[in-house]
């Protein structure tokens, strides 16, 4: 359940005498955010300002503080989402927060069921460039999985090896957004955009040899594409890649609902 759903299913028991002012009262004191001790404030009216909730940062928090903000998180959104989780920490939190899922490749751990059903129509197709981007790739898809979109893998299909890419041209085509994620000199984001008929989100890694400078080299590569439609997002972003292809979608479906 949604926390746009919670609140009309609590206002609905108001109405109807299922449930008094003052416990609604108190259910809705920490609506637009609450405080996890001292270290922060959770913005619980994210997802109804937005259509996402909060996601957890996890690098420089520590375990304790990932726990105590998902269990937080955990009454007020059907899924919670920490980014950037090392499995050294994942083993802590997963004694401390029960239910916790792990996705090792993304370095993402959630609340969350076995499976979560897409709520969108469309599909986000999501293209690495090498396996060496693949944490990066995964971040955005598993984020979006989460999330409720339907995602389409293609890994390794980079310029070095064209034929790779023309190959799963069907991917492309059938696709309703493209998260392209690439390192080395960030070719592959043009590449497919030139063959797209939908928005391309480009994703420069900080995959390369020296001169690549962690990712600034494919960061301007992408920039600079003479393909239009490209989007580009910061280095490594995965998790923002994901996000900005689910507000396309999102928007797009309410477009369509206005219509």
């Amino acid at each position: 359940m949604t926390q746009p759903e919670s609140l009309h299913n609590l206002l609905q028991a108001v109405s109807q005498g299922q449930i008094s002012p003052e416990a609604a009262l108190d259910k809705l004191k920490h609506l637009d955010y609450e405080p996890v001790s001292e270290f922060a404030k959770i913005d619980h009216h994210r997802a109804l300002r937005t259509g996402f909730p909060e996601v957890i940062w996890g690098l420089g928090k520590t375990p304790d503080q990932i726990a105590q903000i998902m269990e937080v998180m955990r009454q007020h959104n059907p899924v919670v989402i920490a980014t950037r989780i090392e499995p050294e920490v994942y083993t802590v939190l997963q004694a401390r927060v029960s239910g916790l899922r792990y996705y090792e490749r993304a370095r993402i751990c959630a609340i969350a069921p076995p499976t979560v059903e897409p709520q969108y129509p469309g599909a986000i197709a999501i293209l690495s460039a090498g396996t060496a981007d693949l944490p990066v790739a995964e971040e955005a898809a598993v984020t979006a999985e989460l999330s409720g979109f339907r995602v389409q893998r293609l890994w390794d299909v980079g310029v070095a090896g064209i034929h790779r890419l023309l190959n799963n041209r069907h991917v492309i085509e059938s696709a309703s957004v493209l998260i392209v994620v690439a390192g080395m000199e960030g070719a592959l984001p043009s590449v497919v955009a030139g063959l797209a008929d939908c928005p391309v989100i480009a994703v420069p890694t900080s995959i390369g040899y020296g001169a690549s400078f962690g990712g600034l080299a494919p960061l301007l590569t992408m920039l600079n594409s003479c393909a239009p439609g490209i989007g580009v997002v910061n280095i490594d972003n995965g998790f923002g890649a994901a996000v900005l292809a689910g507000q396309i979608l999102r928007t797009a479906d309410k477009l369509k609902s206005s219509a």
